[in-house]
């Protein structure tokens, strides 16, 4: 017999215009009284459905996640009652007769008996603030599906700029496009434009410039140029609407800015999805796990098959893959090292994946126990295990033919155990071609 946790509890079915609710009751007589209504999903309804939750002296609701419909009621509920979302996927691994019962009769019951775990939903000051960091992506998103969109139609009038300049965006770029849209079309003319050291190449650029550019070319691109215009402002707002919100947190902002790889923008994406309260997620494994930054459990037996990453949260994920691309190309660094050390094994896909999680744990320590970064080194690997490093390379001086034999050495490197390497060729030995 399951036990009871939560005497008086709902449950509640999401759909997109409406909300099925399932109170369950423990009388007295310890019978259960369990009543279904429905209601709509705009404000009047929802605060309805509350006064209806509150008349039956309700103290926990559980709803399931599904696509954004819960969030509107979630917002309107918080306060009132202690609310559960719960994951799809969660409720799907609990066995149970769900195609007998409605959806929120299920969730109901398995609610009652403390079977359901809830997702991390974080506060309201640090959902409003997610919510703008995920809407800067957006706009950043469209900006670069606009550009490519200029690169492209460029292309199909045979104007070839983005073959000589670095940045099909930079000044002297949009100068010449905007040239060309208002109806220039001597390339020498356009090539007088440029500026900087990219005047070196007028003769590059000249040949660059000329094209078949067709009117409705010229049209779409003066479309194109004020939707790149519209979205970088939208980004500068945004960009000074977030410092704004983020005031609190400037300090936290620069401690993460130290790590390799991790910008200031990259760093308000980590407190805007993390926050500064590590202690709800326990340690640093189960945030990478709740971010999805580990690979998938798939075992059967003794047997571990290879799995995927897990889905996670993809606004967290997204930028510390790109992290971890920056800080795999910056020397002189423990994290280049790591990208190294694995891309040549496991391919740069899992190396990113990786030095991202890496980046994320450094990260989790940080807001936790408030510290600075310090690098490990480039050298780390060699410096943890000496002995391994020293077989390595023997085995490599091996395989060329050469007999290889260690003694000590009286000062030894700081972290290293001091040898002196003696390499003899064998006689046997293949002489090189």
């Amino acid at each position: 017999m399951l036990r009871v946790v939560y005497e008086r509890c709902a449950g509640l079915d999401v759909h997109k215009k409406t909300v099925v609710a399932c109170v369950l009751v423990n009388k007295q007589d310890g019978q259960v009284c369990q009543e279904v209504r429905t209601f709509g999903t705009t404000t009047g309804e929802i605060l309805a459905l509350a006064e209806w939750l509150k008349s039956h002296q309700v103290s926990s609701v559980a709803m399931e996640s599904t696509g954004v419909y819960w969030v509107p009621i979630y917002n309107l509920l918080e306060g009132d009652f202690e609310l559960v979302v719960v994951n799809a996927q969660h409720m799907k691994a609990v066995p149970g007769r769900k195609t007998d019962v409605s959806d929120a009769e299920w969730i109901a019951q398995l609610h009652r008996h403390g079977l359901l775990k809830g997702s991390f939903v974080p506060p309201k000051p640090q959902r409003q603030l997610r919510e703008l960091v995920r809407h800067r992506t957006n706009v950043v998103e469209r900006r670069s599906q606009s550009v490519n969109e200029l690169q492209k139609v460029l292309e199909t009038g045979n104007i070839k700029l983005g073959s000589v300049v670095s940045e099909i965006t930079g000044v002297s770029a949009m100068e010449m496009i905007t040239g060309l849209i208002e109806g220039e079309r001597t390339p020498a003319v356009l090539a007088e434009l440029a500026r900087g050291k990219l005047r070196e190449k007028k003769v590059q650029l000249a040949a660059a410039m000329t094209g078949r550019l067709k009117p409705h070319h010229r049209f779409i691109l003066s479309q194109l140029l004020a939707d790149i215009s519209f979205c970088e402002e939208q980004i500068q707002e945004l960009d000074l609407e977030i410092q704004v919100q983020m005031k609190d947190y400037e300090e936290v902002l620069q401690r993460l800015d130290e790590i390799p790889g991790v910008n200031r923008r990259i760093a308000e994406v980590i407190v805007a999805e993390l926050g500064t309260d590590m202690s709800r997620f326990g340690d640093a494994a189960h945030a990478v796990s709740w971010a999805g930054m580990c690979p998938g459990n798939n075992q059967s037996g003794n047997r571990r098959r290879t799995a995927r990453v897990r889905d996670g949260n993809k606004s967290l994920k997204r930028v510390l893959v790109e992290a971890a691309h920056a800080a795999g190309r910056k020397k002189d660094s423990y994290f280049s090292a790591q990208y190294r050390r694995l891309g040549a094994r496991r391919g740069k896909k899992r190396a990113k994946v990786a030095v991202g999680r890496s980046i994320l744990e450094t990260a989790f320590h940080m807001i936790q126990r408030k510290t600075t970064y310090k690098d490990l080194g480039v050298d780390y690997y060699d410096r943890r295990d000496p002995e391994k490093l020293a077989r390595r390379l023997a085995k490599r001086m091996a395989g060329l033919g050469y007999k290889v034999s260690f003694e000590p050495t009286g000062c030894p490197p700081q972290g290293y155990q001091g040898c002196r390497i003696i390499c003899e060729p064998l006689v046997s030995a293949a002489q090189p071609a």
